[in-house]
């Protein structure tokens, strides 16, 4: 009796073992599970054509011949970003849905927005900074204005006549004009649109009198001379125009506004795809035909850690509540 009873517990206690070294193996291969394994997206919450959108592009490029898998491109624009941002921090973090980060929605929107669907910092995983590019002032070249003493004067003389044009509430290039605004001592209209695909039109027909845009989107119509360029924002003049001053240099002291892109997950994304999505990164942008290509174009290529990345993150965040808490500007 005793024999089959030992036969019995020794039988148990190899099942139970043969289960445990079961469950661990499972479980190691979920967690070395191959990736990618299907298409990534790259989530842009601005319209086709912007530095947003370039930058995703030349990811997914980049991405779908080293990987293997499709790296697809969407555009969720509107709500100055949310919209799309939404849609990531709601994804499930296994690194196939990404997203194109900006000040704004980052470093802007949570203090813009009385009511947010997500945090801007805690519902995401910071993978890399991509890229940052000055924003240029352009105005309608039938306003009249040569540089920008000439505009704030006229601006003054007709106070709240005057708009100014931006891709969205809560972006780096609506902040610019409420800086401007701020620091010049004018009244001028904010008309936000989805993207430059609607604002840019509106600007060369005369509908909006000025428009905030990133530089790398409209470099090739202030080359060729449909839009009128008086300032970049940023504190020294851009490589990619240096014949366009700064607004510091022409009476603004210290005025400084960069547009910058940053690549994002949903948050809790395992540190190993953290860490693979960031050299991926890397090694795209370290590309000397890509660095090329962007810079040519406006756009200064950087990437980093995740821990830079957050660090800019909450300095931004500070500089910029600052400035909404001043212009008093607040949205539902």
């Amino acid at each position: 009796m005793m024999t089959v009873l030992r036969a019995v517990r020794s039988l148990a206690f190899f099942l139970a073992c043969c289960s445990f070294i079961g469950a661990a193996h499972a479980q190691a291969k979920t967690s070395n599970a191959p990736w990618p394994k299907q298409a990534i997206r790259i989530i842009v919450t601005f319209t086709p054509g912007g530095a947003p959108d370039i930058l995703a592009r030349v990811l997914a490029e980049s991405w779908q011949k080293s990987l293997g898998v499709p790296v697809l491109v969407e555009n969720r624009p509107g709500y100055g970003g949310n919209i799309g941002a939404d849609l990531v921090a709601k994804s499930d973090p296994d690194g196939y849905t990404l997203l194109i980060g900006t000040v704004g929605i980052h470093a802007i929107n949570g203090a813009l927005y009385e009511k947010m669907s997500f945090h801007p910092m805690n519902d995401f995983t910071p993978i890399s900074f991509l890229a940052s590019t000055p924003n240029v002032l352009v105005v309608n070249k039938k306003l009249g204005v040569n540089n920008l003493h000439e505009l704030i004067e006229l601006a003054k003389a007709k106070p709240s006549e005057l708009t100014f044009g931006s891709s969205g509430v809560g972006t780096s290039l609506h902040m610019s004009g409420e800086l401007f605004k701020e620091m010049a001592g004018i009244q001028i209209r904010h008309i936000p649109y989805k993207g430059r695909a609607q604002s840019l039109p509106d600007l060369i027909s005369g509908r909006i009198s000025m428009l905030f845009d990133n530089l790398s989107s409209s470099l090739p119509l202030i080359k060729v001379g449909e839009v009128q360029a008086l300032a970049v924002t940023t504190l020294k003049r851009s490589p990619a125009a240096p014949e366009i001053p700064t607004m510091s240099e022409q009476g603004l002291p210290g005025f400084e506004a960069t547009s910058w892109f940053s690549l994002m997950a949903p948050a809790n994304l395992p540190p190993a795809l953290q860490k693979r999505l960031n050299m991926l990164t890397r090694q795209t942008l370290n590309q000397v035909e890509v660095r090329n290509r962007l810079l040519a174009g406006g756009l200064d290529p950087a990437p980093g850690s995740p821990q830079e990345l957050s660090k800019l993150i909450q300095s931004e965040t500070n500089k910029w509540g600052r400035v909404i808490y001043r212009s008093g500007a607040k949205l539902e």
